[in-house]
């Protein structure tokens, strides 16, 4: 299948990635950044989703829509509206098959940067929107809300003992997920489900369920 995915020159999107090319779909990766994969199924546009060139690109299968940034000052227009700008660009076609976000569990929470958190609220309620309109394809739209991920993104805390310590007691699996789990879901969500849409999916170790009973 024709596979876009944004924000592919590392973590989860690089992953998810090659997940797909392992599998010998065809992937076309987007990104601010230049390309980091080599394969014969791999082509790579160099633009901003929020503010740059989005070519032609005829018959996507699947999109997933990957690419962000965090406490940057332009998380809700990188986020929120260059997601929506791929989507409406790309989604919402004949050969569609499944649309996928990569949210956040902040998502839910709040327990973020404030305009991060708020960009990845918007996108899950964005993906509900999209799950109403690529029904008509057949297609199915989902999103996917990772907790922590053991990415380049998060150093400053993975590398800090004290912080990472903080963390690991807000997890009831005292882990973070690495990406290649993430693709896992990703490849799930888009290829092998056909029946689940306008669902977000919770993966955070259990950060959300959390509780203690003091008595």
């Amino acid at each position: 299948m024709k596979v876009l995915i944004t924000g592919t020159s590392k973590g989860i999107g690089k992953a998810i990635a090659e997940k797909f090319l392992s599998r010998g779909h065809e992937v076309i990766g987007m990104d601010i950044l230049p390309a980091t994969i080599e394969a014969p199924n791999y082509s790579h546009i160099k633009t901003d989703i929020f503010s740059g060139e989005l070519p032609e690109i005829a018959g996507v299968e699947i999109l997933v829509n990957n690419a962000g940034v965090q406490d940057s000052g332009r998380d809700i227009d990188v986020n929120l509206k260059g997601t929506i700008r791929v989507s409406e660009k790309y989604a919402f076609q004949d050969k569609i098959k499944s649309v996928l976000f990569i949210a956040s569990s902040s998502a839910r929470t709040g327990a973020e940067f404030p305009e991060y958190a708020a960009s990845k609220g918007g996108m899950v309620a964005y993906m509900k929107n999209a799950a109403l309109r690529v029904a008509k394809y057949g297609a199915t739209a989902n999103s996917l809300s990772p907790g922590g991920v053991k990415t380049a993104l998060n150093e400053r805390v993975m590398s800090n003992p004290v912080l990472w310590g903080k963390i690991m007691d807000e997890t009831l699996l005292p882990k973070w997920a690495e990406p290649q789990e993430i693709a896992e879901w990703a490849y799930f969500v888009t290829v092998v489900n056909r029946s689940m849409t306008a669902q977000d999916l919770l993966i955070d170790n259990g950060e959300d369920a959390k509780a203690n009973f003091i008595w």
